[in-house]
């Protein structure tokens, strides 16, 4: 079992558990017969995956690694807000005509801003703090906009992240609003620990760890028995994430230059709809 599978099992069992029903509240998702997509939820679930000793992504079903980089390269390097430069249909319910979801994430991560050393970007500007003040404590992005929020097409759910370097590994801490544990929680948690080891390899240093902390993981009404299954499903053991070692610029990766070795997972059909 992967410490992904690990995680994930403990923090559904919670929910399912534990968890509080909003049914009956003025939710905003709905399901695509129009009626409200309530949740059994909890507040504030934290997660540590340590990235020197697996990758974090589940064996408990597939887990769509391809997808989960593009579309984060697409967010961090290209720092668009168009669907149309992503290979991946998972914004088209929030794209406008011409395919923009507004002032939302990319959108946010390339407006430049003024600081001593000069005007950056806010991955630049991690860029540079981690090669040239790595023991700082404000290598920080945010992507939550209060003013450009009436302006994106989805409020950003994954929305910050703090860079700590100790002994030369990178550490980060994800905070995430909100999250959909069966469609989203280990897409975004493998997407995360891909760009640690992007920014690690660019800066001389090593992943660490991440901490994932999320005030509002909750399960929809209509995913309740299909996780319920999800987690009686197989296990194996964690794959090994392959990174091209040639290269040391943040912008030359590509989704190829990513590779999961021994990936092996329950390859039982997990099929949901989706709340928007």
């Amino acid at each position: 079992m992967s410490a992904a599978d690990k995680i994930f099992i403990d923090n559904v069992n919670s929910i399912l558990n534990e968890g509080v029903s909003d049914e009956g509240t003025n939710v905003r998702p709905r399901w695509g017969d129009g009626s409200p997509a309530y949740t059994l939820k909890r507040f504030g679930i934290v997660n540590r995956y340590d990235l020197s000793r697996e990758f974090p992504i589940m064996t408990l079903r597939r887990t769509f690694f391809v997808t989960a980089v593009k579309e984060l390269l697409w967010i961090w390097q290209k720092k668009s807000n168009n669907i149309k430069e992503l290979d991946a249909k998972i914004w088209d319910e929030w794209a406008d005509e011409n395919g923009s979801i507004g002032k939302a994430y990319g959108y946010q991560l390339q407006v430049k801003h003024k600081y001593p050393e000069g005007d950056f970007d806010q991955v630049d500007r991690v860029l540079y703090d981690l090669k040239h003040n790595p023991a700082s404590r404000r290598i920080i992005t945010n992507i939550y906009n209060h003013q450009d929020l009436s302006e994106m097409g989805l409020y950003p759910c994954a929305y910050s992240l703090t860079f700590n370097v100790t002994e030369n590994k990178l550490n980060a801490v994800l905070s995430q609003r909100s999250q959909d544990m069966l469609a989203a929680n280990n897409w975004n948690v493998c997407q995360y620990a891909v760009l640690i080891h992007m920014f690690a390899q660019t800066s001389g240093l090593e992943a660490g760890e991440l901490l994932h902390v999320i005030a509002d993981a909750h399960i929809y009404d209509r995913h309740i028995p299909i996780i319920k299954e999800l987690i009686k499903n197989k296990p194996y053991n964690a794959p090994k994430l392959a990174i091209d070692p040639s290269v040391t610029n943040f912008y030359n990766f590509t989704f190829e230059s990513f590779k999961l070795i021994d990936y092996v997972y329950n390859d039982a059909g997990v099929k949901f709809e989706v709340a928007v």
